[in-house]
C-alpha cells in the first residue's frame, strides 16, 4: 500500500493506493472516495467481544470496513471527521493511540483495547487507549497539527492527556494531576501524561475538549420559561 497524504496539516485527505487484490482496513465513515472496482466487505473486526470492547471502551466504530483493490489496483481516499493533519508509518513497535485518532491499516495490523489509566472526575480522557501490534502501514488522524517527538531513554515529557495521539507501548507513562486540587479544576489543564523514554511519541496541537469548552457557552440556549 501506498499513501498520500494531501492538504496538510490543516485539511488532511490519505489516498491509499493499493495494488491488486490488496486490502486495507478503515474505520466506519472514514472513506471519502474510491475506485469503480473497489469491493467492501463491513463486519466486526476481530470477533464479537474484541469490536464489542473496541466500540465500548476504545469509543471507535464495532464494525469496520474491509477494502479490496480489483484486478488492476485502486484506491480509497480517507479523512477524519474533524479538520486536521493525517499520519502514516509503517509499524514497527507496537503503539497505544488515543481513542478516535485511528483511520486505516494494512491487514497485518491487529487492534485492541488496553486501559491506559483510570478514569477521572477532571477530564473527559481516561486515556482508554487502541493497541496496535504486528506489521503493516498504519493511518492516524490528529485535531490540528502532528508533532512527533523521539525520546531517548529515561528522558521524560508531560503532555495534556487531551493533546496525545499515540505513543510506542515500551514508553513508560503516569498519568497526573497538574498542581492541587484547585489547580486542577481551575488551571485549564486538568490531567497530564508523564512519558519515559526510549521511544515514539505523537501529539495534536489541538484539543478538542478545549475547543468545546470554547464553544458551548457561546451557543443560543432555548428559554425552558418561554415553552
Amino acid at each position: 500500500m501506498k499513501i498520500d497524504i494531501k492538504y496538510r496539516p490543516a485539511f488532511s485527505i490519505a489516498y491509499l493506493n493499493l495494488a491488486p487484490q490488496e486490502e486495507v482496513r478503515v474505520e466506519a465513515g472514514a472513506m471519502v472516495s474510491m475506485s469503480s472496482d473497489m469491493s467492501i466487505q463491513t463486519k466486526a473486526q476481530g470477533g464479537l467481544l474484541k469490536s464489542l470492547t473496541r466500540s465500548v471502551l476504545g469509543r471507535e466504530s464495532f464494525f469496520m470496513n474491509t477494502f479490496q483493490a480489483g484486478a488492476n489496483g485502486g484506491f480509497v481516499a480517507v479523512a477524519p471527521p474533524l479538520p486536521g493533519d493525517m499520519f502514516s508509518l509503517p509499524l514497527e513497535h507496537p503503539m497505544l493511540i488515543q481513542s478516535g485518532s485511528y483511520i486505516a491499516s494494512e491487514t497485518g495490523i491487529d487492534l485492541d483495547t488496553k486501559w491506559g489509566g483510570a478514569k477521572t472526575f477532571f477530564a473527559s480522557e481516561g486515556l482508554i487507549m487502541l493497541h496496535a501490534g504486528g506489521q503493516g502501514q498504519l493511518v492516524l488522524s490528529a485535531y490540528g497539527a502532528i508533532d512527533e517527538i523521539d525520546l531517548d531513554a529515561g528522558q521524560k515529557i508531560t503532555i495534556d492527556t487531551g493533546h496525545l495521539v499515540a505513543f510506542n507501548d515500551n514508553i513508560g507513562f503516569q498519568i497526573k494531576k497538574i498542581g492541587g486540587m484547585k489547580s486542577t479544576l481551575f488551571s485549564g489543564e486538568g490531567l497530564v501524561v508523564e512519558l519515559t523514554g526510549p521511544g515514539k511519541v505523537l501529539t495534536q496541537t489541538r484539543s478538542t475538549d478545549q475547543f468545546l469548552s470554547w464553544l458551548i457557552p457561546k451557543l443560543p440556549h432555548s428559554d425552558a420559561s418561554s415553552s
